[in-house]
């Protein structure tokens, strides 16, 4: 179902940049809050625990890990480079 609603545009434009950070649409946000709002759960995250949701994650993020490509990471370049830059 198509609905319009207005909210406040600096509300918005929070929510579409972290949606978007994300990786999700602001459609699948405003569909998951409404989801919790009601009680439900998520379809795939039903029957999962809190520590089942977090394990899955840690394995998803591991899995990406060993998928990206070689060389230091981001965190540690910025790591490396934080003592070299001037204090004013």
């Amino acid at each position: 179902m198509k609905v319009t609603i207005e909210i406040p545009e600096p509300l918005y434009r929070k929510v579409k940049a972290k949606s978007a950070l994300l990786g999700h649409s602001v459609r699948e946000v405003t569909t998951d809050l409404y989801q919790q709002w009601l009680g439900d759960a998520h379809p795939a995250d039903e029957n999962a625990s809190p520590e089942a949701w977090l394990e899955s994650w840690l394995t998803d993020a591991d899995a990406a890990g060993r998928s990206a490509p070689a060389g230091p990471s981001a965190r540690q370049i910025l790591d490396e480079d934080r003592d070299r830059l001037e204090r004013s």
